[in-house]
């Protein structure tokens, strides 16, 4: 292999297009309900003509689902309902053979309360180095009673758990900031380091290409008493210093993740990895992203925003910038499994499309949630027509493209789920005021036909709407005009563009369309619009909407060669 050869294939995620499958709502093998490891290996050839790059795996490890799968009992194994290591080995093997990598979600916040390690610090003593691997302390009150402080979890309820000691008495305290079932790891552990070390390397040597580092601006904490009184502090940040907050983003977090680097790097082609760290900074959120540290970091401020041409301009131009200055690529998404997926978003009723937090859909995804999420509330045809004309534009942007199970499909979001099948504890946790992300966890479908529309042979744990089968992928195959048409079509030209990470922006002399230039006279131009708008001389590669009498329709993209 020569040195360009190798470089090409250590930067093969700079401009990678990166599918997410939530492996338990992907397809099932077995006819258990459950997607598994051997569906997903029956969908290689779909994955493949797709066109994406790559695929992100959500978590598979053995859990109690407390949280989809975010409370992992054993970091270096499959759960037994999803597969086993040789099931992985398998799927593995056949995304490589079709020239698709492998990345897979870490955990390293927390555990789930059935770890090892959790269950060893329930049955040790106060002050023992097994409880000391979480954070526990004592309660206040006259018998500690009351948790240590009043912080609220991320998912509602106290941040606290009581736990009953060996002995059958009341006992300390442990912090989680999600789900109960989720105790947090104290960081300032050596042994609490060295496993997680061991477990990058386990998957690395097994052929995974890069690693999802979920929540990874909260591992490092200072949890000092003087904080307690800060009930707000999960959710203030305006009070302290950059890197200083007890909780998100402080700056020792790095050093973790410097020693992280040292395993990537000892591989070859070094191991990817992409930081989810929700950060109101992007400064810092670029730290994440630098050659020392993590590699890349998402950026989820097109997810966030408005559909509306002053804001993406804004957004694209600072990230490329940020990228620039810590020598990474940035990535840019519009739907993951903890929102409301961006084609009902932009389609309901005034809103444009963005959300306000990190979770359930925000402000505009939230309340139609909570108001019954009926689809009949969605402008499905506005809502799908903006979806593709932000992908459009999306996908020609330099950096890596994060694309979500079933948005190819122009899945809508399943919003009216019974409250007996709900799975996410955001749900149960905060009732009439967190719907759950179970909307956009339903399985996919894949036939229009069958009880789970070719999910599997059995009942899909979640329920799918009847209306699901409208977007069955096998009818979409053989329709030219479908969104997964579009969506191959849009990959496959990406992956035949994508040059330089290089965009030059061109005057439109209009406020709501944008126009830019990548290199090779590739060019992009969206009208924001409500009016059709005049494209610039060039031939027509894609387009998200049909000309209407020659002209660029509203709500729409197109991508030319000059």
């Amino acid at each position: 292999m020569t040195e360009s050869s190798r470089t090409a294939a250590a930067d093969w995620w700079r401009q990678a297009s990166v599918y997410q499958i939530y492996p338990r709502s992907f397809a099932d093998a077995n006819g258990d309900g459950i997607g598994d490891l051997k569906g997903i290996t029956s969908k290689v050839g779909y994955l493949q003509e797709l066109g994406i790059e790559a695929v992100w795996l959500s978590p598979f490890y053995p859990s109690e689902l407390a949280d989809g799968g975010y409370d992992v009992a054993d970091y270096r194994d499959v759960d037994p309902k999803i597969g086993t290591l040789a099931d992985f080995d398998e799927m593995t093997a056949a995304l490589h053979a079709a020239g698709i990598k492998v990345i897979v979600d870490i955990v390293p916040n927390h555990t789930s309360d059935q770890h090892e390690w959790f269950r060893e610090a329930l049955a040790a003593p106060e002050g023992s180095d097994a409880r000391d691997r979480y954070i526990f302390r004592e309660g206040k009150g006259e018998n500690g009673e009351l948790p240590p402080n009043n912080w609220t979890s991320i998912f509602g309820g106290p941040a606290w758990e009581r736990i009953t000691e060996p002995d059958g008495t009341p006992g300390q305290w442990y912090f989680h900031l999600f789900a109960k079932e989720q105790p947090d790891l104290n960081w300032d552990r050596r042994d609490v380091r060295e496993d997680f070390l061991k477990t990058l390397r386990f998957w690395s040597d097994r052929g995974v290409d890069g690693f999802r580092i979920d929540v990874a601006h909260s591992l490092t904490k200072n949890l000092d008493e003087a904080y307690d009184a800060l009930t707000t502090i999960l959710g203030d940040w305006s009070i302290f210093e950059d890197g200083q907050h007890p909780i998100w983003d402080r700056d020792e977090v790095h050093e973790i993740y410097a020693e992280w680097r040292e395993v990537f790097n000892s591989y070859d082609p070094p191991r990817t990895a992409v930081a989810e760290a929700w950060v109101p900074k992007p400064h810092r959120r670029a730290r994440y992203a630098s050659p020392e540290s993590l590699g890349q970091a998402f950026n989820f401020d097109l997810l966030v925003a408005d559909f509306d041409a002053a804001e993406f301009r804004k957004i694209i131009s600072e990230n490329l910038e940020f990228a620039t200055e810590s020598g990474s690529s940035t990535t840019w998404v519009f739907s993951n499994h903890d929102v409301v997926r961006h084609a009902t978003r932009y389609g309901l009723p005034s809103v444009h499309g963005g959300l306000n937090d990190g979770f359930s859909g925000g402000n505009n995804g939230k309340q139609w949630l909570l108001d019954g999420g009926d689809p009949a509330a969605v402008d499905i045809e506005l809502g799908l027509r903006r979806a593709k004309a932000a992908t459009a534009l999306m996908l020609a942007l330099p950096g890596s493209a994060y694309l979500y199970q079933g948005e190819e499909l122009g899945l809508q979001e399943a919003g009216q789920i019974p409250d007996a099948d709900r799975q996410d504890p955001a749900f149960f946790r905060n009732p009439g005021v967190d719907i759950g992300r179970d909307g956009c966890r339903v399985p996919l479908p894949w036939e229009p036909t069958g009880s789970a529309l070719g999910f599997g042979a059995g009942t899909a744990h979640l329920p799918q709407p009847e209306w699901f089968a409208d977007y069955a992928a096998s009818a979409q195959e053989a329709d030219a005009g479908s969104t997964l048409a579009f969506y191959r079509r849009a990959l496959a030209l990406r992956g035949e563009l994508q040059t330089e990470e290089a965009l030059a922006w061109q005057e439109t002399g209009a406020a709501d369309v944008l126009h830019f230039s990548r290199p090779g006279g590739w060019h992009v131009v969206t009208n924001f619009g409500a009016e059709p708008v005049e494209l610039p001389a060039g031939e027509i590669l894609l387009i998200s909407t049909p000309l209407v009498d020659g002209k660029l329709p509203a709500d729409s993209t197109a991508w030319l060669k000059r």
